[in-house]
């Protein structure tokens, strides 16, 4: 049994449910911690009672603390909600008059996932994330996005993506499949089929300063995310405005610029090249070193007019 609620409220060019059935308190619904969901839309609001899902369409809005997610459709699954540990179980949901069967959705709800379709955009005060569909489970704090043109930007690097990202915020992991990118505001790119990065834990405050806000768990929450380091699996190239090297797998430091190449290794610049099992790769000075490896030795092109260079690898 389906039921639409048709008597909303404009709000802020959005509009919010105003009656009193099982969808209209979305605003209060608790997301297992931190705040509540804040839930606006523009044209319906479904409420699929044996689904247990609620359905808000024509362009909704989600909101969590300072994060945002915007779509064209925005799904929101519900369930139960738990007693506090200690104390006793809620009675059982009230019967139905007509049919004598218990209410599934009777008692105390919560939000536990949100699904967004349709032109998705995550964003808080620093981060943002764009994508054509997106799944966040709250329980596990984790946001799948997928479809055309994925992207997420910081205030220092963009991430991008083919086929799949991921956002996981309890390891502040974030994983990229197909062609992933990151490329920093000054040029430097990182690419591979498979690209993980993990962001800095929260600096400390100076003394006499207030502790910024820790991540709530939300995809994008808890301020800006800055990169500590990448793992690239497969088809790995790193970039500079005058250097490229590829491998097999690597690995690259934000603070020390420095990357480690591991098979198949070749590394050029200008007309220059160097192969090998192994690279070590300063992306701040642009010195690449080859390294030795049981698999094949060290190989390397030398093109007279640039022998000069003082970034050229060694």
């Amino acid at each position: 049994m389906m039921s639409r609620i048709a008597r909303l409220l404009p709000v802020a060019g959005l509009l919010l449910a105003t009656t009193a059935t099982p969808a209209a308190y979305a605003d209060g619904l608790d997301m297992s911690h931190g705040e509540a969901v804040k839930l606006f839309w523009k044209s319906e609001e479904i409420y699929d009672r044996n689904a247990q899902t609620v359905t808000l369409t024509g362009g909704a809005r989600a909101v969590r603390g300072d994060v945002t997610v915007d779509a064209d459709t925005l799904i929101g699954y519900l369930r139960k909600k738990a007693a506090p540990q200690g104390q006793p179980a809620a009675p059982p949901p009230a019967t139905n008059g007509q049919t004598g069967e218990a209410d599934p959705m009777g008692g105390s709800l919560e939000l536990y996932r949100i699904e967004a379709r349709g032109h998705v955009h995550i964003y808080n005060q620093t981060d943002q994330g764009w994508g054509d569909r997106a799944l966040y489970d709250m329980d596990q704090a984790v946001m799948v996005m997928t479809g055309k043109n994925l992207k997420l930007t910081t205030p220092q690097d963009v991430l991008t993506a083919r086929d799949v990202m991921e956002y996981h915020s309890k390891t502040r992991m974030s994983v990229g499949r197909g062609n992933a990118t990151v490329t920093t505001n000054d040029g430097r790119q990182i690419k591979a089929d498979v690209l993980v990065s993990f962001s800095a834990p929260d600096s400390p405050a100076p003394a006499g300063q207030a502790q910024p806000a820790k991540s709530d768990g939300s995809p994008l929450g808890g301020g800006s995310s800055k990169l500590d380091r990448a793992y690239g699996w497969g088809h790995v190239v790193l970039r500079t405005p005058t250097q490229t090297a590829t491998g097999d797998r690597g690995v690259y430091v934000f603070a020390s610029q420095i990357a480690r190449l591991i098979g198949h290794v070749h590394v050029t610049q200008g007309q220059n090249q160097n192969n090998g099992s192994q690279a070590i790769v300063n992306m701040k000075t642009g010195i690449a070193t080859m390294l030795p490896g049981s698999d094949s030795p060290i190989q390397g092109l030398v093109v007279p007019n640039e022998a000069n260079s003082s970034q050229a690898p060694k």
